[in-house]
C-alpha cells in the first residue's frame, strides 16, 4: 500500500469515527467537566490530562509536517501557523488558565483523545506538508480567503467565549453561573460553535478531505455536547434565558 492509499484509508477512518461519535454521545456524555463521574477507571488531574491528550496535535503535527517535501513552501507554512495558533492555546494556555480546582479526568478519556489527535494530526499535517499541492497562487484563491477568514473569526470567538467563562469564577471557585454577553446572548456554548466554525474554515482553506473529516468530527463531537450543556443549564437555572439556543443562533 502506497502512502496516498494509506492516507486515504486514515481519512475514511476519521469519517467513520465521526459517525460513531455522534451516535455514542446521544446516549453517554463524555465523563469530564460538569459530567465527571465515577465508573470510568483511574483518573488524573484534569489539567495534566488535557495537556497530554492535546499534545499530539502540537508536537506530532509539527513533526509530520516538517518531514514533508513542502515544509518550506509559503502556503503550507501558513497552514501550519493557523493550526498551531489554535492548538498552542488549546494545549497549554487553556488548561493552565482553567479555574477548576480538584477536577479529575479519566485516564481512558485521555487515551481515547490521544488516539484521535494522533490520527487527525497525521492526516492533516501529511496532506498540507507533503501530499497536497499549494502554489503561491492559492493565497488569492477564494477558497483560501474564505476559509482563513472563517478560521480566524472562529478562533477569536473561541478566545472570547473562554474568557467569559473564566470571569464567572474567582480563583479557587468551582461552581457554575449563567454566562452572559457576546455570543452567549444567542447560544449556550459559543466556544463549541466557534471551534466548529474554525475547522470548517480549515476544510475550505485547505480544500482537502482530511480537513473535511476533521470538521465533521468536530461537529459530531461538540454538537451533542453543546445540546447536553444547554439542557443542563435549563435544568439547573430557573432564570436561564428562554430565547437562547444550544449551538446555532435561532435554530438549534
Amino acid at each position: 500500500m502506497n502512502e496516498l492509499a494509506l492516507h486515504g484509508w486514515a481519512v475514511r477512518s476519521e469519517f467513520a469515527l465521526a459517525v460513531v461519535t455522534v451516535v455514542a454521545l446521544q446516549f453517554v456524555p463524555a465523563p469530564y467537566g460538569r459530567y465527571e463521574r465515577t465508573g470510568w477507571g483511574p483518573t488524573l488531574p484534569a489539567r495534566v490530562g488535557w495537556v497530554l491528550m492535546e499534545l499530539p496535535a502540537v508536537a506530532l503535527f509539527a513533526l509530520v509536517f516538517f518531514a514533508g517535501d513542502h515544509r518550506f513552501d509559503v502556503v503550507p507554512l501558513l497552514f501550519l501557523g493557523l493550526w498551531q495558533l489554535h492548538y498552542l492555546n488549546r494545549t497549554f494556555v487553556f488548561p493552565l488558565r482553567m479555574r477548576a480546582p480538584g477536577r479529575r479526568m479519566p485516564v481512558l478519556i485521555m487515551f481515547l483523545a490521544i488516539g484521535f489527535n494522533t490520527l487527525n494530526a497525521y492526516i492533516n499535517a501529511r496532506w498540507i506538508g507533503h501530499l497536497g499541492r499549494y502554489g503561491i497562487a492559492w493565497l488569492t484563491d477564494p477558497r483560501f480567503l474564505l476559509g482563513a477568514a472563517l478560521f480566524l473569526v472562529g478562533w477569536l470567538g473561541n478566545l472570547r467565549a473562554d474568557a467569559v467563562l473564566r470571569s464567572l469564577r474567582q480563583p479557587g471557585e468551582a461552581g457554575y453561573r449563567i454566562p452572559r454577553g457576546g455570543l452567549y446572548r444567542w447560544v449556550s456554548v459559543p466556544s463549541y460553535l466557534c471551534e466548529i466554525l474554525e475547522w470548517f474554515g480549515w476544510a475550505i482553506a485547505t480544500w482537502s478531505t482530511a480537513g473535511l473529516a476533521f470538521a465533521l468530527y468536530a461537529a459530531a463531537n461538540l454538537g451533542p455536547r453543546a445540546v447536553r450543556h444547554h439542557v443542563w443549564y435549563r435544568e439547573h437555572f430557573a432564570d436561564y434565558p428562554p430565547e437562547r439556543k444550544a449551538l446555532i443562533p435561532y435554530l438549534l
